[in-house]
């Protein structure tokens, strides 16, 4: 028995990873392990082998001292060898034979390769020089042809260069054919990994037959293909001795070779099969060629983890292999019988250094291999753990994708994600009032939510999910499923110290979403201005399909200027477009109507058919009083299918089919009357909570002709649906062939430019920022009334904030050229330089170089007679500590507050800004003077409040008491811009705001004093949900902007001057906001106990004024007398609300035609100063800058020159530098500015009428 030859192999094959059949047993450890042995060949065997035997079994029968030759169990069909003898070698022959071999051929093929390559140089060299000496060359210089030798060496040369290629091609996993095949060979590589597992629980060696076992025909057909794609590698290689030393190559050799010898000795021998496990290691380029991992992290764990796993499951199975074989040179009788499973758990322990003992290597071999894997793989385990740890510990935890509901729309939120932008944001935009928003909300941002951040999304889970990730990676718009998004939204941040950084981070966020998709809808915040030009470069960015542009800074100047013509408006507009909910206090104070008012919000809903027909106040009329809605506006489609929003368009307009109203209400429900309203069933209904849908059968106004391109896809009554992506809709007041007046026929000059290329605005030509700088002296000796004072803080450091947003609204050419109000800016002369390139076509524009905080610049501006004091700063925004951004604007707004002024009229006269409607006699005894004092006219569009310490009314006409001391700086009308909110409290010293109450419920807030950018973030909510809100918000506190302005500004970053025409003119007849007083005027006898609906039914009935909300002393409320003379906003009061003598009725009224030419033709001679209005007399006394060019540089020499003026009283004519070219002559008088003086100039004001004259409507309700 060659047992020695055996050991022999048995070395080498326990080196190479011979297993479990080396240690083969008894009959009985036989039968253990589910094989059974040949009846004859088992008897003979035990005969033969029984002296022999060393082996003993306590399950055995037969005990023998001595074993001459192992016995491996056979079957009775197999023929096998009749001595049992193990033939591993054989297996492990045919590996190292292959291995060997080919490695012998490739170094003789290179050896070769290199002698020859030698011989042909060395030999070459001497046919050259023979060529050259014999003279190959033709006689031009040029070679001769290759001969037909040479041709077909290179056609073998390129032939097998093609071959190779194409080898390269299947291999190669750029290519479909080469990714399949790549897959499918690390598949199948697994695949025998699993066919090893299985038949690990086998002996190590057995006799196997081929044709009945099932697992070894399976590995063979795997071993096939893996040696087919062994060739094509090799054909493709480059360096064939690199490629036969690879690990794939090593693994091919010691496995797919055995399988051959297996079929062909009838054996099995698991041998080195554990070696598919190094497959293991290219996991994540199949991973990667799928395009499944895409991260660095990602392909760098998968890596990690494969080159673990690979690792371990290779050693188990050289320690499963020699122990299980045991030791050659111990004739193999020192193995131990284990598991692959059990080999695998002891690596484990083994390289995390723990060492249980229970198990654990017996053979010298096994021990051997211990030592040195102790070494590499306790290094492995120290350093690939704790890695592997940290990357799926830093795994993204918002890192998934987005999966979309069936039946439920989801927008994208990104950009700057705070706490406080979301929780604002999501405030409003699943607020109650919008009925049932079944929109999902997705955040994505680049960073982790804090705790507070974490805990809001938890609470709104149902509605909100949060993703880690950019809009500027391609693969984090695919997560969120930015294609299937009903809408975009991308916050701003507000308080950032560069908003255009901060607009250019966002138009790039618009660059990339639009890159992705340029269907996709996108409201974005921008902070600046002049940085909406930039998207319209954007070529896939179309307002018309619903993307818009929220500019802040527009929008909170556009409000501030509202405010300049009437005090509060921006107050009630801000909780229009925000959602509050009711809160209902039983107390009869200021707060209980001011809340009252704060619960409505603007929705849209479509007419009823019952309308169809009717005029616009009719419809308003009946809404209000039968429906308790309020409509202000409508979707108007005109004759050639272009719809636009009409503002209280007025009378000449009939309501169509399928008309879309803009309503002011408190909830989503009540608006749904307006769409289910039958006169046949609801005629004689009182209570409008019974409006319900009836059973009549309705006009079906969208079956028998297309839809408006304006009409939403869905139905708007909640405002929860927004518009169907077309075109936006144009805002004009009047159809644009209205014919203009006679005065604007007249008016058309071709040699003059009045207004801008639009008609919308007034228009000068270009200024230079000398001729309106006034020095203090300068300023003082002008008379200045009814101006506007703009205090701003800035520097040549300081980022613009917008002035032209501030001054374009009180510029609309829907005011007539002299009821303009002067504006006045007190500020750096170096940043108003900045601003003054926007600002120079505007007319009735100074400049006053000082600082707010000067008292003596204040009093040279005479901010005691302003209609309205603007307080700005451009350094808000720069300071880190968010309780000192309003440092600047608190201190401003406090000083102008605590200065008395002794050289002034003690109080300005109720309404002194005002006029009076056309039919009322100025002679009338509504008109005649009350105490000496002349009673004044009852429309203001925002001016000085006067000072009301007692009102009575004997009989039919107010007493008003008049306090004719010292004047002090709290009744000056001002406006404070604000950053943070909670600054509001140090405005009002006088209040009990607390510094936790919310913006909209302070005090200053409510009367209209303080102004904050956040309340602006509802507008993102609002416009989703509707977007002709937005464009309704804008018209009426920007003066009239249009996306065709705006293009324009965009290319020439200025107004341009246009030619008065018919279609120009027209575009000045729409509405403005008013202030309509019921102190005198036709409305006087409502205004002291007269219920609002009263008022509003006959003011839009008589003068086609649209009213809808009230501003109100705060203390009106009171029985007695109050010095306080602030007031609040009270919206969309109800129509049994009880009015007060002292109160501003907010309205829309219509543009007057006659104003501008019954202004013409008024004398402005001494005796007709009693007829001037306070507005124009605001800037009656500016000198005029073109007839001073030689001006003097010293202050002095300006104040001699002032003083010899001063002494010419009544002798000097002068003639305003802006004033358009056909202006009428006005006769200036300077001097001194005494008590005596200002009383003249105050007292003795009026005006000609805003209002058209009186038209009679006929009642159609």
């Amino acid at each position: 028995m060659a047992n020695g030859g055996g050991g022999g192999g048995g070395s080498s094959g326990g080196g190479g990873g011979g297993g479990g059949g080396s240690s083969l047993r008894m009959s009985s450890n036989i039968h253990a392990n589910h094989l059974s042995l040949d009846a004859s060949s088992s008897s003979s065997s035990s005969s033969s082998s029984s002296s022999s035997s060393s082996s003993s079994s306590s399950s055995s029968s037969v005990h023998e001292p001595k074993m001459d030759a192992l016995i491996i169990p056979v079957t009775m069909e197999v023929p096998c060898d009749s001595r049992g003898q193990r033939m591993w070698w054989a297996f492990l022959a045919s590996s190292m034979v292959t291995f060997f071999g080919g490695l012998f051929i490739i170094l003789l093929w290179r050896t070769l390769k290199y002698l020859w390559t030698v011989c042909c140089h060395c030999g070459g060299k001497t046919k050259e020089a023979q060529k050259i000496n014999n003279g190959s060359s033709q006689a031009d210089g040029t070679l001769k042809p290759v001969d037909e030798k040479e041709e077909a060496v290179a056609a073998e040369v390129g032939w097998m260069t093609s071959v190779k290629d194409w080898a390269g091609v299947m291999i190669s996993a750029q290519t479909l054919t080469g990714r399949v095949l790549v897959v499918l060979v690390f598949a199948l590589s697994i695949g025998a990994l699993v066919i090893y597992f299985i038949d690990s629980s086998n002996p190590i060696e057995s006799c196997q037959n081929f044709y009945k076992d099932f697992t070894l025909q399976i590995d063979m057909a795997f071993n096939v293909f893996f040696l087919l794609y062994f060739g094509l590698r090799f054909i493709a290689a480059n360096d064939k001795l690199w490629f036969w030393l690879e690990v794939n190559s090593v693994v091919d050799f010691f496995t797919v070779p055995p399988v051959f010898v297996s079929v062909y000795l009838n054996r099995s021998w698991l041998g080195l099969r554990f070696l598919r496990a190094l497959r293991l290691i290219q996991f994540s380029e199949i991973l990667q060629f799928l395009n499944i991992l895409k991260t660095s992290n990602s392909i760098k764990l998968v890596n990690l983890l494969s080159i673990f796993i690979s690792t371990w499951l290779t050693a188990a199975g050289f320690i499963h292999l020699v122990e299980n074989s045991g030791d050659p040179w111990e004739n193999f009788q020192n193995n131990q019988a284990l598991t692959y499973w059990e080999c695998v758990y002891l690596l484990m322990v083994t390289m995390s250094t723990v060492g249980y003992g229970d198990v654990y290597a017996k053979t010298t071999l096994g021990r051997l291999f211990m030592v040195f894997f102790i070494l590499g793989g306790l290094a492995m385990f120290a350093s690939y753990v704790p890695e592997i740890i940290e990357l799926i510990g830093n795994r993204k935890k918002y890192g998934g994708s987005y999966s979309a509901v069936s039946g439920r729309k989801h927008i994208v939120v990104c950009g700057h994600i705070t706490l406080e932008s979301v929780s604002n944001f999501l405030k409003d935009f699943l607020h109650k009032d919008r009925d049932d928003v079944n929109v999902e909300i997705v955040f994505l941002h680049n960073i982790s939510p804090n705790l507070e951040l974490e805990a809001l999304f938890k609470r709104h889970f149902t509605q909100v999910e949060f993703y880690q990730g950019s809009v500027l990676n391609p693969h984090d718009l695919a997560r969120v499923k930015i294609e299937s998004a009903d809408a975009c939204l991308i916050l701003a941040n507000k308080y950032c110290a560069d908003p255009d950084a901060e607009d250019a981070s966002n138009i790039m966020r618009v660059i990339s979403i639009k890159n992705y998709h340029p269907k996709i809808r996108i409201i974005t915040q921008m902070l600046q201005y002049h940085n909406k030009a930039h998207l319209l470069n954007i070529p896939s960015w179309n307002w018309k399909e619903g993307d818009d542009a929220i500019c802040l800074a527009e929008l909170k100047l556009g409000f501030i200027a509202q405010s300049c013509l009437a005090q509060g408006l921006s107050t009630m507009l801000a909780n229009l477009f925000s959602m509050r909910s009711f809160i209902k206090i039983e107390e009869d104070t200021w707060q209980k109507y001011y809340l009252e008012g704060v619960s409505n919000e603007m929705y849209t809903e479509y007419l009823s058919s019952a309308f169809v027909g009717l005029s616009f106040p009719t419809v308003c009329e009946l809404c209000f009083v039968k429906l308790k809605l309020l409509m202000i506006a409508i979707e108007y489609k005109s004759a050639n299918r272009e719809s636009r929003i009409l503002i209280n368009p007025g009378n000449h307009l009939k309501i169509q089919e399928g008309t879309l109203g803009f309503f002011i209400a408190s909830d989503a429900k009540e608006v749904k009357r307006a769409f289910f309203y039958c006169k046949a069933c609801h005629d004689d209904i009182t209570d409008p909570k019974r409006i319900k849908k009836c059973g009549c059968k309705r006009l079906i106004y969208f079956e028998d002709e297309p839809p408006s391109t304006l009409s939403p896809k869905k139905k708007q009554r909640n405002g929860g649906m927004r518009n169907s992506p077309s075109s936006s809709p144009k805002l004009m007041r009047h159809d644009p062939l209205l014919i203009p007046g006679n005065d604007q026929i007249d008016n058309m000059d071709s040699n003059v430019k009045k207004y801008d290329s639009t008609g919308m605005f007034h228009w000068c030509a270009p200024k230079e920022i000398e001729k309106v700088i006034l020095t203090r002296s300068e300023a003082a000796m002008t008379v200045l009334s009814g101006h506007v004072v703009v205090c701003i803080f800035g520097d040549v450091s300081s980022a613009l904030i917008g002035l032209r947003n501030l001054v374009m609204p009180l510029r609309a050419s829907n005011f007539h050229y002299h009821e303009l109000k002067h504006i006045v800016f007190v500020g750096s002369i170096e940043y108003l330089k900045r601003e003054w390139e926007t600002l120079h076509n505007f007319p009735k524009v100074s400049i006053l170089p000082g600082t707010p905080l000067s008292r003596a610049d204040l009093r040279a501006v005479n901010i005691n007679l302003c209609d309205m004091c603007v307080i700005l700063s451009a350094n808000q925004n720069n300071i880190d500590d968010t309780s000192l951004q309003d440092k600047e604007c608190i201190l401003a707004s406090l000083n102008i507050k605590s200065m008395q002024f002794d050289d002034s009229i003690g109080v300005l006269q109720a309404n002194s800004q005002g006029f009076t409607p056309p039919g009322m006699d100025r002679s009338s005894p509504d008109n005649s003077p009350v105490h000496g004092m002349l009673r004044q006219p009852s429309i203001t569009t925002g001016v000085n409040i006067p000072i009301i310490t007692e009102l009575a009314k004997p009989g039919k006409l107010p007493l008003v008491s008049v306090n004719q001391e010292k004047n002090s700086g709290t009744h000056i009308l001002m406006i404070t811009e604000l950053v943070n909110d909670t600054n509001v409290q140090f405005l009002d010293q006088d209040d009990d705001d607390d510094p936790d109450t919310e913006l909209y419920l302070t005090q200053p807030f409510a009367c209209g004093t303080a102004f904050a950018v956040s309340v602006l973030d509802s507008l993102m909510s609002a416009t989703y949900f509707n977007d002709n809100i937005l464009t309704l918000i804008r018209t009426l506190v920007t003066g009239g902007a249009t996306p065709e302005l705006e293009a324009l500004i965009a290319e020439e970053n200025a107004l341009r001057g246009g030619y008065s025409t018919p279609q120009t003119l027209a575009n000045r007849d729409r509405c403005r906001v008013a202030q309509l007083a019921l102190l005198d005027g036709p409305f006087a006898d409502l205004g002291d106990g007269g219920c609002y609906g009263d008022l509003f039914c006959k003011a839009l009935k008589t003068y086609n004024m649209l009213c809808f909300g009230i501003y109100r002393l705060r203390d009106a409320h009171l029985s007695t007398p109050s010095q306080c003379t602030k007031r609040y906003v009270i919206t969309n009061p109800p129509y049994e609300f009880e009015l007060v003598p002292t109160d501003l009725i907010f309205c829309l009224m219509q543009f007057d035609h006659n104003a501008g030419q019954s202004r013409a033709s008024l004398s402005h001679s001494s005796h007709s100063s009693q007829s001037s209005s306070k507005k124009s007399s605001s800037v009656h006394s500016i000198p005029s800058t073109a007839n001073r060019p030689n001006r003097p540089k010293s202050r002095e020499s300006r104040d001699k020159q002032n003083a010899t003026r001063m002494n010419r009283m009544g002798q000097e004519k002068k003639w305003f530098t802006d004033e358009p070219d056909n202006a009428y002559p006005r006769n200036i008088q300077i001097k001194p500015m005494s008590t005596h003086m200002a009383n003249q100039i105050n007292q003795y004001k009026s005006t000609s009428s805003l209002i058209p004259p009186i038209r009679e409507v006929e009642d159609e309700c």
